[in-house]
């Protein structure tokens, strides 16, 4: 895949150099409390290594790109379509800011928006959807501003921190897209 480049960060291929920042977070809850239950138990050093060779091969079903930092390339975050269904021309988005003192300074809207454009506009996609825990207010207010609207909750589906929590159903159209973008 191409690098997309933004104003302060680059989407751009996995590389092996990255297993050793992704290492930092895959076991850190504070990272992994936001993502799904794949992270439930601990994530070896041959879980890690597995994944990033798939990434690296282009053997995974998931595509993506590491974020990066525009200037040094250096590991910010990921974002991958984790499931493309080329026939109804639709993807679901993952996305992590790895790196904590990255978080709440827009990086990973900034990804997202640039990831919209390739999707939209390069892959010809219809539809990118997503689910967020509802407890997770920053990444909401995220998607929200990147276009993102609620379709539908699944009540009370993900127990964390000593409670049941709706999983919220988000997506955007490329006509909604487009519009937001002045196409």
């Amino acid at each position: 895949m191409p690098h997309l480049i933004g104003n302060r960060i680059v989407l751009r291929e996995y590389r092996w150099e990255d297993l050793p920042e992704i290492r930092t977070w895959v076991n850190d809850p504070e990272v992994t409390g936001y993502l799904s239950d794949v992270f439930l138990f601990p994530n070896t050093m041959h879980d890690t290594e597995t994944f990033l060779r798939k990434m690296i091969e282009g053997t995974s079903e998931m595509k993506g790109f590491i974020i990066a930092d525009k200037e040094t390339l250096s590991y910010i975050g990921q974002i991958d379509l984790i499931k493309i269904d080329w026939k109804n021309r639709n993807a679901i988005l993952g996305i992590v800011i790895g790196k904590k003192a990255y978080w709440g300074k827009g990086y990973g809207r900034e990804a997202i928006q640039l990831l919209q454009g390739f999707v939209f506009d390069s892959l010809n996609l219809h539809r990118l959807e997503l689910d967020v825990f509802a407890f997770n207010q920053r990444a909401i207010k995220c998607y929200l501003a990147c276009g993102f609207k609620e379709e539908g909750r699944m009540r009370q589906k993900k127990f964390a921190n000593g409670q049941y929590w709706d999983i919220i159903k988000m997506g955007i159209l490329k006509s909604e897209y487009e519009e937001m973008v002045g196409k």
